[in-house]
C-alpha cells in the first residue's frame, strides 16, 4: 500500500500541507488512543499540533472468510478509539479530523462467489444473504460513512494479474478513490484556510 501513501502524501502537498505536517514513518504514525495507548495510522495529516487527517489503507489478498472479520473489527475498533480519545481531548483539532478507510481487495473467483450465511438463533440482516465478500466489503465501507465512523471510506478492487499493471475496479463509486481523495483534499484546505 506504499503507493497509495506516496499518492495521498502528494494530493495533500498539492492542497498546500508542508513537508513538515506529512508524516508517514512508522516513528511518526502513533496516535493516542482511550482504550489503548496508542494506534499506528498509515497517514497523519498535523498542522501546527492538530490532526488534520488521520488514513488507515488496508489490502487483503485470499483468506477471505479469515480476514473479513479481523479487518472489519479492526477498522471499527480504531475509529472508536481515536473518536473517544478526540472526545476527551487527547487528541487535538482544531476542527473534526478527516478520517479515512481504504480497502483494496483481490478480485477473483473466491472473493465474487456467494457466502452463506449462518443464523442458529437469529436472522442476519437481509443484504447479507448471498452476499461475497466483495460485497460485504462494499456494504462496510458504506455503513462506516453512514454512521459516522469514518469520514469517508473507499473500496478498490484489483487481480493479482493486472493489478500491478494499474487495473482495478470500483464495486461502488460513492465509495471509490475520487470520493475519497476528493474528500481528503476538500478537509485539508479548509482546513488550511481556517488555520490561524
Amino acid at each position: 500500500m506504499d503507493s497509495f501513501v506516496d499518492l495521498f502524501v502528494a494530493l495533500a502537498k498539492r492542497a498546500g500541507v508542508d513537508d513538515s505536517s506529512i508524516f508517514f514513518t512508522k516513528a511518526t504514525l502513533p496516535l493516542p488512543g482511550f482504550f489503548r495507548a496508542t494506534k499506528e495510522w498509515d497517514l497523519l495529516i498535523v498542522l501546527d499540533g492538530r490532526l488534520v487527517a488521520a488514513l488507515e489503507l488496508k489490502s487483503q489478498v485470499g483468506s477471505f472468510g479469515n480476514n473479513f472479520n479481523n479487518r472489519t473489527e479492526e477498522a471499527m475498533g480504531s475509529a472508536l478509539d481515536l473518536w473517544t480519545a478526540y472526545r476527551e481531548g487527547n487528541i487535538p483539532a482544531s476542527s473534526t479530523p478527516f478520517l479515512g478507510w481504504m480497502m483494496l481487495l483481490e478480485n477473483s473467483p473466491a472473493s465474487n462467489k456467494p457466502v452463506r450465511t449462518v443464523e442458529p438463533h437469529f436472522p442476519v440482516r437481509p443484504e447479507f444473504h448471498s452476499a461475497s465478500y466483495t460485497k460485504r466489503y462494499e456494504l462496510f465501507c458504506k455503513k462506516l460513512v453512514l454512521e459516522r465512523h469514518y469520514t469517508a471510506a473507499a473500496l478498490l478492487t484489483s487481480a493479482q494479474d493486472s493489478g500491478k499493471r494499474g487495473v482495478y475496479a470500483e464495486p461502488s463509486m460513492d465509495i471509490g478513490i475520487r470520493r475519497f481523495a476528493s474528500g481528503f483534499i476538500e478537509h485539508i484546505r479548509a482546513a488550511i484556510a481556517t488555520h490561524d
